[in-house]
């Protein structure tokens, strides 16, 4: 007797809770969805995530930003959906993120590009990244030809949109 009491009174509150969560999923499906930064709030939020890094490795990370935009003049600095600075150009392509030691300079699809240089570290299932500490490092030629392989695989087949960055400039 105890033990169905028990049963009718969980069985209720399982009710209730499935009403609240409902109704909560409802409130989040009726929010406007955020809108996309402009060219100056992106340029803010890379600048501040750039700053957030080492003091010594900001000339690094701004002489980064200058190869890529150098070398793939139709790239876009964009903020991915992980508050992460990249670079899009037909999708997100490269990625920057200054560290304590090294910027960390990463390709989206890397484990498709050759690296003659074998300068690509990392083993996930698409991602490879580039310890930069020199700016010597950034004047590397291998280093130029993996950012002109990422923009050229963009350019050849661009992401899905499910894959595509959601803030960009």
């Amino acid at each position: 007797m105890i033990y169905l009491r028990r049963m009718r009174v969980s069985s209720r509150r399982a009710g209730l809770a499935k009403r609240k969560s409902s109704a909560a999923k409802k409130t989040l499906k009726d929010k406007t969805p955020a809108q996309p930064f402009s060219r100056r709030e992106v340029a803010r939020v890379f600048d501040a995530c750039v700053l957030r890094g080492n003091a010594a490795l900001r000339p690094v990370a701004a002489e980064l930003r200058r190869l890529v935009k150098k070398v793939v003049p139709g790239s876009r600095e964009s903020i991915n959906p992980w508050g992460i600075p990249s670079f899009d150009f037909h999708g997100p392509f490269c990625f920057l993120m200054v560290g304590k030691n090294h910027v960390t300079f990463g390709f989206t699809r890397g484990t498709s590009l050759t690296d003659a240089g074998g300068l690509l570290e990392g083993t996930g299932k698409n991602l490879r990244h580039v310890k930069v500490k020199e700016i010597a490092q950034v004047r590397d030629p291998n280093l130029r030809q993996l950012i002109l392989q990422a923009a050229a695989l963009n350019r050849k087949t661009p992401l899905t949109p499910s894959m595509r960055v959601k803030q960009a400039i």
